[in-house]
């Protein structure tokens, strides 16, 4: 069953088939990390998830982070079956790129086939959220201790690797038949006219709470598509009517 029909379930429907199950996998960006602090509130599945709720309230929408700061994509595929399918999600939004830049491409590529491929065989649909941009150059207002990492990360985004470690794993997904909510896109079209360093809440990786509202929105438009556009749904509901 599809996010976009059980949100429209009634009472029976309900019953029979539960709440909506969303689990949440990727690094701090997913975790709610913003400067020094974890930030439940303002993260972007919270933002979603309101955005659910006043959609239709009726069906509980469960959000699971089972983002962990500081990983990539490698660390998430032994840690899949106990800690994101053991919870039967409905959805998984998948969100890794900004640390696997450390390490290889085809490391990250692969580890992102493993969690597609057994989130498919779970049953459960995939959404691949690309990430935003790193820093383009080293702010003043940089940590002293993250001056190296900011200058390192800086290289990567302007040297083009991150671009080539985004659309790699977009390619991947599309061949997989894997849903792409493009922010990353978004991003680079915002730095156009932008400074998209100064939308990152650490000047590193970590956009500003206000930012998460972008993730949210693209997510939101993905999950109930043309409902959002025309404002709401005319089908009828599941279960009882």
């Amino acid at each position: 069953m599809k996010i976009r029909e059980k949100i429209l379930m009634q009472k029976s429907g309900l019953l029979e088939h539960g709440p909506i199950n969303i689990v949440i996998l990727g690094d701090s960006v997913s975790h709610g990390a913003l400067y020094d602090e974890i930030d439940y509130e303002s993260v972007y599945w919270n933002r979603l998830r309101k955005k659910l709720n006043a959609f239709r309230d009726y069906v509980p929408v469960n959000m699971i982070c089972a983002a962990i700061s500081a990983t990539r994509a490698k660390d998430a595929v032994e840690r899949m079956d106990r800690q994101v399918l053991s919870h039967e999600p409905d959805l998984v939004i998948v969100c890794y790129g900004l640390n696997d830049v450390n390490g290889t491409l085809d490391e990250f590529i692969s580890s992102l086939r493993e969690i597609f491929s057994l989130c498919r065989e779970a049953g459960s649909e995939v959404i691949y959220l690309t990430p935003n941009m790193l820093n383009t150059y080293v702010a003043e207002d940089t940590k002293p201790e993250y001056l190296r990492y900011a200058a390192l990360m800086a290289d990567f985004q302007n040297g083009g690797r991150l671009d080539r470690y985004i659309s790699a794993a977009r390619d991947l997904a599309d061949g997989m038949g894997v849903t792409v909510c493009d922010c990353y896109a978004k991003w680079k079209e915002l730095s156009k006219t932008q400074d998209t360093t100064l939308l990152l809440s650490n000047r590193i990786n970590h956009p500003t709470a206000e930012m998460h509202e972008l993730f949210a929105e693209e997510l939101y438009k993905i999950i109930l598509g043309d409902a959002v556009a025309n404002g709401g749904v005319e089908t009828v509901a599941l279960g009882e009517k």
